[in-house]
């Protein structure tokens, strides 16, 4: 599966990776940006099997009932109860804590619509969960995947996020043709 899903993203699509994807890692959040497309989910599938690394996400628990549950399972997925929005960061954190490798991949902008600030539940997340953030950017204009090292939050959300934000500088996002 590697090998088919290398050469359709190398050669048949024509993309390339920046950065390495910290596989010795077991634990971080993946902060994917900019989320503009629905194709971004196919783009990020194919990207995981060409790392041949478990990656993960979370998704509101009724998604993971029959007759489709153990697809999404089996697609990385995590459920939560995300009745109560107050209390998603620390079902995640839950997450992080059972689990031997979770490697959680998260759009900081929440939506596929422009946004003029991030939500940050990823930092809050990866802060009380005391794991590192990869950032990790699809830009279509290069087609590159751009993966960042991985940061370590100090709490000053503030500056840790104008400097994540800087690794996307001159993205570009899908655009249809």
């Amino acid at each position: 599966m590697q090998q088919l899903a290398r050469f359709i993203f190398y050669k048949v699509l024509g993309w390339q990776m920046v950065g390495t994807f910290p596989g010795h890692l077991k634990k971080f959040v993946i902060a994917v940006v900019p989320h503009t497309s629905f194709v971004d989910f196919f783009l990020g599938v194919l990207v995981r099997a060409v790392w041949k690394e478990p990656i993960n996400w979370i998704g509101k628990k009724s998604l993971f009932k029959p007759p489709f549950g153990w697809f999404f399972r089996k697609m990385g997925g995590a459920p939560i109860d995300r009745s109560r929005k107050s209390d998603t960061v620390s079902s995640t954190v839950q997450i992080f804590n059972e689990r031997d490798v979770f490697r959680l991949t998260i759009a900081p902008e929440g939506t596929r619509k422009k946004v003029s600030r991030w939500k940050t539940g990823f930092y809050y997340i990866a802060l009380s969960a005391q794991v590192p953030i990869v950032l990790v950017a699809f830009d279509f204009g290069k087609k590159q995947i751009k993966i960042s090292e991985p940061y370590t939050p100090t709490g000053d959300i503030e500056a840790d996020l104008a400097l994540y934000q800087t690794f996307f500088e001159g993205v570009e996002g899908y655009k249809r043709r």
